[in-house]
């Protein structure tokens, strides 16, 4: 997986002010996350560029985090040193950081990178061993669907998922393309394993988590039949 996201993949992660980068699903997120932490540390499992992790230390919230991926790391150092917020590289199904957290957290559907049950059964088990008693783990995962999806179309950008049932994983492929008629374009390409929230739960189960809630977005909206993501929080039992 951390030969997926090279140098190329962590220089075009970023996108100031548009979609995962919008400010006001950056501020729901962050104004989330920092409740849930109240006077703890956080820990980020797959910090990436620090997307989320800089905008909640900027509320106040110390923020550790974990990545696989060095030219990630390497990105995020663009924003913000070690010492605001410390990183080790490593696999957040195994890695161990050190100290106690009152929150750990996992967004934007990265427990899927992981490409096994068994890993992510382990990520949850990681994620206990990093809590203080009654401490929560936030998971943001899409609800998958089992066809081919178009799951956004911007300028410039068309994202489609390609499911295969048998195995439960999908592939989401990302085209990025000249919006003023240009004939080049870029493909990239990313493997995970869906998950459905049933079985997310008993993932939770086994590693002591119970579920505290379940909300169809940052904003707290209800999560139905319909929604199409859900942002989860397991508290340490």
């Amino acid at each position: 997986m951390s030969q997926i996201w090279d140098t190329d993949a962590a220089q075009a992660y970023d996108t100031p002010g548009t979609g995962m980068f919008a400010p006001d699903l950056l501020d729901a997120t962050a104004g989330r996350l920092a409740a849930l932490a109240g006077d703890g540390e956080a820990l980020e499992f797959a910090i990436g560029t620090g997307r989320v992790a800089v905008p909640l230390t900027e509320r106040g919230v110390r923020v550790t985090g974990i990545e696989l991926s060095q030219p990630m790391i390497d990105q995020l150092r663009t924003k913000v040193d070690e010492a605001t917020i410390p990183v080790l590289r490593g696999d957040m199904a195994s890695t161990v950081a050190d100290g106690r957290f009152s929150l750990v957290y996992l967004v934007f559907n990265t427990i899927s990178n992981l490409l096994t049950q068994a890993e992510q059964v382990a990520c949850f088990r990681n994620a206990a061993r990093h809590l203080g008693p009654g401490g929560r783990f936030v998971i943001e995962l899409w609800v998958p669907a089992h066809k081919a999806e178009i799951f956004a179309i911007e300028s410039g950008y068309l994202g489609l998922d390609t499911y295969d049932t048998l195995n439960q994983r999908v592939v989401s492929h990302h085209f990025r393309f000249d919006p003023e008629g240009g004939t080049q374009a870029r493909l990239f390409r990313s493997p995970h394993r869906y998950i459905w929230p049933s079985e997310l739960d008993l993932m939770a189960q086994l590693a002591g988590f119970f579920l505290e809630s379940r909300h169809a977005d940052w904003s707290g909206s209800e999560f139905t039949g319909e929604s199409r993501s859900h942002v989860s929080v397991y508290r340490l039992a």
